[in-house]
């Protein structure tokens, strides 16, 4: 699966700012039993977006009209608990392409990436300046700069910079998955094994 090519992403948020979410709660495990990735955005965090009697919660953030946007903003150590990867999946096709937080759990991180999602972790300041400028302001916007693994608040002009994998950053910026870069790879390959012939 090739993956949306990233460079900039300029964009309101959506804040999450519960610690600790773990992959049952951003999608629950009955919800797994689909194969391909399409179609797991509908049940994105659904035992807090909806009661028993399968009724939108009012309170939550992703039933509330006012936040939107395609970045999704954090507590502390989102992703932790089980392995799966329908929790990235789910957070794409409900149409995020960025999560922010002061901490995520690696497996979590790594299945994001591979998945088109990009983490930018940030540190526990500027976490808490992101959260108190969406509540000041549901239209404030996150820039997210990978070339220069920058992210920055638009409202106050605060930016701080972010690590990544220099391979999963590659992948981003040419919109590749592992068989894509080794398909751009191609001609280099075809010309070692010629040479090892010769």
């Amino acid at each position: 699966m090739a993956i949306d090519k990233f460079e900039i992403l300029t964009s309101t948020c959506v804040p999450l700012p519960a610690e600790n979410v773990d992959t049952d709660q951003i999608i629950p495990a009955r919800f797994l039993k689909a194969t391909s990735r399409e179609g797991f955005g509908e049940n994105l965090f659904r035992d807090w977006r909806y009661d028993k009697q399968n009724t939108p919660v009012k309170d939550f953030v992703l039933n509330n009209s006012k936040y939107s946007g395609k970045i999704l903003v954090t507590g502390k150590n989102f992703g932790s608990g089980s392995s799966r990867e329908h929790a990235a999946w789910a957070i794409f096709d409900y149409g995020f392409r960025v999560v922010v937080s002061s901490f995520f759990a690696d497996i979590f991180k790594n299945n994001a990436m591979n998945n088109g999602l990009l983490p930018v972790q940030v540190s526990e300041t500027f976490l808490k300046n992101i959260f108190e400028e969406i509540e000041k302001d549901a239209a404030t916007e996150l820039q997210v700069n990978l070339e220069k693994q920058e992210i920055k608040l638009l409202a106050t002009g605060d930016k701080e910079t972010f690590d990544i994998n220099p391979y999963k950053k590659l992948c981003f910026l040419n919109g590749y998955d592992d068989i894509d870069f080794l398909l751009s790879k191609k001609e280099k390959i075809i010309a070692f094994e010629q040479q090892r012939k010769d």
